[in-house]
């Protein structure tokens, strides 16, 4: 297929790789110019979009997408009826929802497509990837899904792919809390690291984060797979989502707080499991 693809991050620039070397021809856009081998770096997200079946675009938050379709330069007015236009950001259910009426009135049909997996999993293709949107248009575009994922769930209608997305950050986030404040016991109690980790992973209380980002913490890796600021973002978003729906959610509230602090202790850039230097 031919795709404009806007945003080259620490996620978008692998995702974006995988696509071309499944043989898709793609136009890439970011901020901060880059190449990737076998595409082509265009300067505005219009020219990404124009003459392209797919626009997809992997953007930090909500008024970024929003620019992106209707601001200067916007990706919106070059799209043609019949195009597919995917966000694989963590945005917003209900600006998503607007986003797609709004496009749907020129004949584009909108996915929204958030990612799990982290860094290593959009290099590796195998993120997993919930859809929400019209179903032709999941089945139209399933092939792209599987050249950046392993774990592809259509979750519904409009909407839905983000609002998935936001159960997901407030069990991982809450996970994560669990992990740092369990290597902080055992490092307190005067523990070998690396044996509790392995006993732990065993176990009932073992988890992706614990494994994944537990393992981190232990080696004094800081560094990003996914940023302590957009971590904090994904958490905003899903305890306004909470309010929304009028439910409480002391665990989102508490994890929201905390990353609040680490982003203003300046651990922003940050990996997630830099929450645990939030105590030193």
């Amino acid at each position: 297929m031919k795709i404009g693809f806007i945003g080259l991050g620490i996620m978008g620039m692998p995702m974006a790789a995988n696509l071309v070397q499944a043989g898709h021809d793609l136009v890439t856009c970011d901020r901060q110019p880059k190449t990737i081998d076998g595409a082509r770096a265009v300067a505005a997200p219009m020219d990404a979009a124009r003459d392209r079946d797919v626009v997809i675009s992997m953007l930090p938050d909500t008024p970024d997408v929003n620019d992106v379709l209707f601001g200067s330069g916007a990706a919106a007015g070059a799209m043609h009826a019949g195009t597919v236009y995917i966000d694989m950001s963590t945005v917003s259910p209900v600006a998503t929802m607007d986003f797609a009426r709004r496009l749907s009135v020129q004949g584009v049909a909108m996915l929204d497509a958030p990612v799990s997996g982290g860094d290593l999993g959009a290099r590796k293709g195998t993120l997993s990837i919930m859809v929400g949107g019209s179903k032709e248009a999941f089945d139209h575009c399933l092939p792209l899904f599987q050249a950046m994922g392993s774990n592809i769930v259509y979750a519904g209608e409009s909407g839905s792919g983000q609002k998935m997305k936001l159960v997901n950050q407030a069990v991982g986030a809450l996970n994560l809390l669990a992990a740092v404040e369990g290597l902080r016991l055992a490092s307190a109690s005067g523990l070998d690291l690396e044996t509790v980790l392995s006993a732990v992973s065993a176990g009932a209380a073992g988890s992706w984060m614990w494994s994944n980002l537990g393992s981190k913490i232990v080696a004094g890796d800081f560094s990003a797979g996914f940023m302590i600021r957009l971590q904090q973002k994904d958490l905003r978003l899903a305890r306004e989502f909470f309010e929304q729906l009028g439910l409480d959610a002391p665990g989102t509230a508490l994890t929201y707080e905390l990353f609040t602090q680490a982003l203003e202790k300046g651990l922003g850039l940050d990996g997630n499991q830099a929450l645990y230097r939030l105590w030193e």
